[in-house]
Parts: C-alpha cells; structure tokens; sequence
C-alpha cells in the first residue's frame, strides 16, 4: 500500500528551504540516493531545485526502512527539520542545509525510467520525445519552461499597464488567405463545409478597432500547415497587439517599451532605446537577409564597378545579364578555410541557386580562383577595395542581384559561426522597415501580396500601384533580434476605395473579394478608425533568452519535423463511422491519401 497525505501540507518548495531550525514539509521526485549503511542521504527534486534529506541513526526505525526501499523518481513527502549541512555544495541554493527527516510519505513509486533524468543528456530527441513527460522533468527545460511563462507575464502586465483590453478571438474561422496552408476542420452541422484554425488573428483584432476597442493585446495561440524547422512549429503563441489612432512609430515605441520592460524582468538584461533601424533594401544589400544577424560584421559588398572590366567570363555574364558582382570579406579566415573547406562552402552556395563562388585567400601570399583571368593591377584594385589583408578571405558571388546577395548572407553565417564570432551573450535587435508591398512569385509569374492583402501601401507609393510593383513599399515592418524574426507589424487599410485597389492590383475579382473578406470590406463601410499592429513571436523571443537551439525546447509537447507528436502518436486515424457523420471519407491511392465529400 502507498502512503497517503492524510495529516501532512506542502509548506516549502525544494529550492526554497533555508531556515535552519525550521519544521517544514517538502514534496517532489526522487532525483538519486546515496545509502552509506547507517546513513541515507536522499536528493528530492521539484521545480524550483533540489534539496538533501536526511536520515541516520537518530532517525526512527520505520522511517529509515521507508528510505532505504526508495528509489529514483519515487514520489514523496517529508517532513522535518532543517539543519546546516556538514559537507556543503556550493552550486546549488540549498547546498548548505538539510532536512532531518521525521516523517516520510511514500505517494507513487517509479519504474526504472527508458533514460536518466539529468540536466545534461547525451539521450537522442527522439527517445525524449517519446517520453516528454519525463524530459520536461529535467531542470535545463523545466528552467525554459519557467521563463517562457515569465515572459507571458511580464507581457500581461506591460501591456495591461499601457491601457489594452485582453479580447479572445474565436479559434474556429473562416479560410482566408494569409500566406500559409490552413488547417481546417470539418463541420458536422454544415455538411461538405470547413472552419480553420486562424493563422492569426488579424481579421479579428481589426474588426476589434473597427468596434472601438482602441488597444487589444492577446496571447493567442495561431496554426500554420507548413514545413517545420528549428524556429518553427504548427502551433505557435503571438503576442498579438493591435492599436488605434496611431502610426507606425506609436507602434513601434510601444513594443520597444515591452521589449526593455521584458528582458530586465525576465533576465536582468539593459535594453538601449530607440532600437536601431535599417529598410528592407539597406538589410538585403548589406547582410542579404530581411532578418540580418548584426552581432557581426562580414557585411556584403557591391564591386560590380571594380571588377567590370575584368576579362572573366562569369563575371562579364553576371553584369551584362544586368546582375552584380558581390563579396564579402571573412577578415582572419584564409588560416579556417582551406581549400577543402571552401569547396564545401561553394558546394552550399550551388545549393542555394548560385552558379559558384570565386575567391581570394590570402594565407601566405593572395591566392586568387580567376587569377589568370587578371590584368596587371587587377588583384591589388580588388583586395583594396574591399581591405582584404593577409590572413583574410574574400568570397564573390557573380549573378542576379538577388541570388548574389541571398548566396553571401547564407555563406556569411556559415563563416560566421564557424569562426566563432558571433557572441552568445549579446542582443541585437533591428526595425527592418519599407518593407516591399508585393514580391514576385516565379511559379505563377505574377506579383502577389508579401504581406496580408490590408497592409497599408506607402502614400509616396501609391502611384506605382498599377504600373511598378516592384517599387511599391508597404508600411509594414519586422523585428528582427540576433538574426530571427520576432514579429511583424504594419498599418492597415482603412479607407474603402483604396482596399478595392488593392485586391485588384492583386488580381482578385470581386466574387472573391466577396467570398473571402467580404464581411470585413462591408465593416469599414460604417466607419474604421486608422490603426495598426504586431504579433510577437512567444516561442522564438523565449527561445532566444532562454539560449535554446530549437522552439522544440521551450515549448511543452513539441511536433517533430513532420509536425506529428511522438509522446501521443498525433495525429491518428479517425474511424468511419465518425469520418461518415462528417461526409468525409478517406480512399487510398497512389501512395496518397484523398478526401472525398459523401454529401
């Protein structure tokens, strides 16, 4: 028989024991035990830490035999009193006291656990998936765990003390598009007819302004059908914002002020306000990324004029196809990167979509990849132009403009940490901001929207909207911290005649503006205040101050790459009869498996 609770109360968390000479009762695993024959020393674990319990040969003979019979991940509770501990341990809070057990409640006993239950854990992710529950018992993620809820709070209070309402939306919407794949639900009542889950918010929280609710924050929980990597799950939680009567810079210093507020709260960091700026098209040029890493510099170069009259073919292709010739300079690399290993690097830039990389290494002496291809000068002209000195290595990518620039930035990182330089205890945060309205999608050949179709065009742009696509720029921004996407934020269209124009320049008639935004083009008929907003990334600003490699670590039940859950076997197959109550039958195929409507 297990022992109960009757008659004993938790008065102290583990971590939390100090006072010596104090009765207290703690509760908690089993995290191990040392038996040295007349004492038994037992190491009891909850959330906030670990405490050492205590029993000896002053201890009663009932209550030595209950410890001595336990094991690791047992279940108990102990009452006794704290004493200072002989032999202490500095590494952990209570490492100078004890408690001297009096009484002892063995609650649940532990079979052996598939993997130890330690802070570090050389156990694959797959085995610990499976048995998340007993992962998430390990200290590195339960402490992850705690600053994730940390920073929800410390967003709650922000935002509360700054006058915005906390509004639910509704989890079960209609499919619209918002750039991703929906995951839909099928409706019983409605046959043959489909809710999804939100993307986000976005349509909610602006009929929200439109019902004057001036300032709504949410954390709300958003879905996404689409590939996962290591910042990205189905499911995700946004700090989800939303402001009326405000330009962009309200905006943008409201976040900034939640930003500094919760990086002291959470982890006693000093923000610098304002935070600084770059636009969509000084980021791509620079670093060749809308999320730019600026902890480093190896920043991208533009020597199209340098290298013009250079009689290399590759080059000579890449300027008169109207493309450029980029480089970055890896100061200090020529010594990292032997030749074996700048193969790898061109390997990865083919990878992306370029045609190659050329190079200068200058280890001994400079070692050019297209040194026959140069005139007297030429190399000289070059190294000065981007201050390539000995020991550095300079990488050229010639091609589009585009591919150019995403090549280097992609190449630029790889060096970046293979180098070491890039510091793990600095916080670089940057407005991206004129981001593009529309972005060209090869597949189809047509501009689409890159942002939701109520993102507000720049008034100077508005002009190009018809005939120049690729001049328009958007009134959105992001927040990029240490190269990842925080959130995004825009302003919204208001103004009636205008959304027309919008969903026309984007190619939709007027029975689909009808049938997918119809009722929130009819809302603005009666009135809609300017506004704008963000959504702020939970998962991946917890990731990043909790220095996690993956969302996977701060998120409770992650899905793996192939978004199912291993601990549950989610998702499963569904039983006829219920799938027949939905109209929805699954045939097999070709490998695949089709939906098919009963209805």
């Amino acid at each position: 028989m297990l022992d109960t609770m009757n008659g004993i109360k938790r008065t102290h968390y583990c971590g939390e024991v100090s006072e010596i000479g104090k009765e207290v009762v703690v509760g908690g695993f089993v995290d191990r035990i040392r038996d040295k024959g007349g004492v038994i020393f037992i190491v009891l674990r909850d959330r906030t830490g670990v405490v050492q319990l205590l029993f000896n040969d002053e201890t009663d003979k009932e209550i030595f035999e209950k410890a001595s019979s336990c094991r690791s991940e047992y279940v108990l509770m102990a009452k006794g009193t704290v004493r200072e501990r002989e032999s202490k341990n500095d590494k952990i809070k209570t490492g100078n006291v004890e408690i001297f057990v009096t009484d002892l409640r063995i609650l649940a006993k532990a079979e052996t656990t598939p993997f130890e239950i330690t802070d570090e854990t050389k156990v694959n992710e797959e085995l610990r998936l499976k048995y998340r529950y007993l992962d998430l018992r390990r200290a590195p993620l339960q402490r992850n765990m705690i600053m994730r809820h940390e920073i929800a709070k410390s967003a709650r209070e922000y935002f509360y003390e700054n006058g915005f309402l906390e509004i639910e939306t509704p989890m079960m919407m209609k499919s619209t598009p918002e750039g991703a794949r929906d995951y839909l639900i099928p409706s019983r009542v409605h046959p043959g007819k489909f809710y999804a889950l939100p993307q986000s918010p976005q349509i909610y929280k602006q009929l929200l302004m439109v019902s004057g609710y001036d300032r709504y924050i949410q954390l709300a929980r958003c879905f996404r059908d689409e590939d996962l990597r290591a910042d990205r799950q189905p499911e995700f939680t946004q700090i989800d914002l939303e402001m009326s009567f405000v330009d962009s810079e309200d905006i943008q210093d409201c976040v900034e002020g939640f930003i500094q507020r919760v990086f002291k709260d959470v982890i006693n960091v000093d923000v610098q306000l304002p935070l600084k700026r770059l636009t969509f098209a000084d980021a791509m040029n620079l670093y060749g990324s809308d999320k730019p890493d600026t902890r480093f510099g190896f920043e991208i170069h533009d020597i199209t004029e340098t290298v013009k009259d250079i009689d290399f073919v590759v080059f000579k292709n890449a300027i008169e196809e109207g493309g450029s010739v980029r480089a970055i300079n890896v100061k200090d690399g020529a010594a990292t990167y032997t030749r074996k290993e700048i193969d790898k690097l061109v390997e990865h830039a083919k990878g992306i979509g370029a045609k190659g990389l050329a190079y200068i290494r200058w280890a001994d002496e400079p070692n050019c990849s297209f040194k026959k291809f140069l005139g007297e000068g030429d190399l000289e002209k070059i190294c000065a132009a981007m201050d390539v000195q000995k020991g550095d290595l300079l990488l050229i990518c010639a091609d589009k403009t585009k591919t150019a620039l995403t090549t280097l930035g992609a190449i630029r990182l790889i060096c970046g940490k293979k180098l070491g330089v890039i510091p793990e205890d600095k916080y670089n945060f940057l407005w991206i901001t004129e981001m593009p309205f529309f972005e060209y999608d090869d597949d189809s050949n047509t501009w689409v929207a890159a942002h939701h179709p109520f993102t507000m065009p720049m008034e100077e742009c508005l002009e190009y909207l018809d005939t120049d696509p690729a001049n328009v720029r958007a009134k959105a921004w992001d927040l990029v911290l240490n190269g990842t996407e925080l959130s995004s934020g825009s302003m919204r269209i208001t103004d009636y005649e205008l959304q027309q124009r919008m969903f026309e320049a984007l190619g939709m008639t007027d029975e689909e503006i009808q049938a997918k935004f119809g009722f929130l083009v009819e809302a603005y008929r009666y009135g809609a205040p300017p506004h704008g907003g963000m959504g702020i990334g939970l998962d991946r600003l917890a990731m990043i101050m909790c220095k996690a490699e993956s969302l996977r670590d701060v998120t409770a039940f992650p899905k793996v790459q192939n978004a199912s859950e291993l601990m549950s076997e989610c998702p499963s197959v569904v039983d006829d009869e219920n799938l027949k109550v939905l109209g929805i039958g699954v045939l097999e195929g070709n490998k695949e498996k089709k939906i098919v409507n009963f209805w």
